[in-house]
């Protein structure tokens, strides 16, 4: 790096070693960052390699250390920055013992580095014109870190946002973190084998963190889903590429319910996606088992060409009519089809829409421990969940970004029943 090394004025009460800010895995990284051989560091993992707090450190080392230069800090959908990026970098802060050189701004999202007046700037791209209106006081930008890069459409959208953001400066850094998709073809995991000058792949996973760091329940979750379901645990915990084809669910079983299965369900969620013709009407009854991470699919209802009371009717017969049934979410486009069902005692209230929220759900879907499905109760269901594929470019084959659209009624219904659930616990 060509820049001017030089110590913050009074950044700290006592020096602190490099052992109390990085982990010993992220040492080598550290170090080849700090060397300036690299311009871009490319981190991938598992859950719990601490992947996202190590980039949050680099970066507020980083422009610590240099001066003249600020940060931005990427996600894909804007409303995700509240619980994700933003409290990891005040944790690091605070870790560090320098709150009271950091100033905190929250519309936008913003830290500002007291002593020099250098910020760090938070943007989400679900918007494009968001990042438009990235102001410096000074100088340029010269750290730019995309958070789950995963997310984002395709190399074309990362390198426009680079190309943007990264203007003037001698010096630049851009950090990518993410979990590998599943799937081989995926854009992200065919841009991580891709070599090119000055670009460091790092790939961590929990079992190189020492074991009291995470605690010893998350050990025991992960012991347990590999021994359940090895695929998923590879997947999950080892940030391996473990699909090789198209498919978006790779948890799926398609099984024969044991009646005993149904009776451990303590809590079940009912979800109802709106249709006429030529889509259906679908309904599905599911429960959740949080422990194990299952969710269990076992009842299914579609129809085309049917009034919302000759639907609400099937519904009572299932007895949602009564309070202890379960929740019953919809789809939010029909609020008087939501309406309907509440005049006739059904307890239906709409799903939240908004950006982000098919990845968020889907995601979160594609990572648990199982999908089951008794394709004797639900055909329907299970047909579309086994059926479901990634599209490709007509030309080249390759998996394209982001969820189809299409015959996936009862999966979206699955996804409005959980709601409640995935918001809650996340990716």
């Amino acid at each position: 790096m060509t820049y001017q090394r030089r110590r913050p004025p009074n950044l700290l009460k006592q020096q602190l070693k490099l052992s109390s800010l990085i982990i010993p895995e992220y040492y080598a990284a550290h170090t080849a960052i700090w060397s300036g051989e690299y311009n871009e560091y490319l981190g991938d993992g598992g859950r719990g390699s601490l992947k996202s707090t190590f980039a949050a450190t680099e970066v507020v080392l980083l422009l610590m250390r240099v001066p003249n230069i600020h940060g931005v800090v990427l996600r894909k959908v804007g409303n995700t920055i509240a619980t994700s990026v933003w409290p990891e970098y005040n944790r690091v802060i605070d870790r560090m013992g320098i709150r009271h050189l950091w100033k905190q701004q929250k519309k936008p999202y913003t830290l500002t580095y007291i002593p020099t007046g250098q910020t760090i700037q938070f943007y989400g791209l679900d918007d494009p014109g968001k990042l438009k209106s990235l102001k410096l006081p000074f100088g340029s930008v010269g750290i730019c870190w995309f958070e789950e890069l995963d997310q984002f459409d395709g190399p074309e959208e990362v390198r426009n946002v680079e190309q943007t953001v990264l203007r003037g400066g001698s010096w630049a850094l851009t950090l990518k973190s993410f979990n590998p998709p599943a799937m081989a073809r995926s854009w992200v995991n065919r841009y991580a084998l891709e070599q090119r000058p000055g670009k460091l792949v790092h790939h961590s996973t929990y079992r190189d963190l020492p074991r009291a760091l995470l605690g010893e329940r998350f050990w025991e979750d992960a012991a347990h889903l590999e021994r359940t379901n090895p695929a998923a645990y590879r997947h999950e915990y080892g940030g391996e590429v473990v699909g090789s084809g198209a498919a978006v669910f790779d948890n799926l079983q398609l099984r024969t319910l044991a009646q005993d299965e149904l009776d451990r369900c303590d809590r079940v969620y009912h979800g109802v996606d709106w249709g006429w013709y030529p889509d259906p009407w679908a309904y599905n009854a599911v429960c959740y088992d949080a422990a194990r991470r299952t969710l269990i699919i076992y009842d299914e209802l579609t129809r085309r060409r049917t009034p919302n009371r000759e639907t609400a009717r099937l519904l009572a017969e299932r007895g949602l009519t009564d309070p202890d049934s379960g929740p019953l979410t919809a789809d939010a486009a029909e609020p008087k089809s939501c309406a309907d069902y509440r005049a006739v005692g059904l307890a239906c209230r709409a799903a939240q829409k908004g950006p982000g929220s098919v990845r968020q759900s889907m995601k979160w879907l594609q990572g648990l421990a199982a999908i089951v499905i008794d394709p004797a109760r639900c055909p329907d269901t299970a047909a579309e969940f086994s059926e479901y594929e990634y599209a490709r470019d007509p030309r080249t084959g390759e998996v394209l970004p982001g969820y189809p659209d299409v015959n996936n009624h009862h999966i979206d219904a699955v996804r409005y029943a959980l709601e409640g659930v995935w918001r809650r616990r996340g990716n």
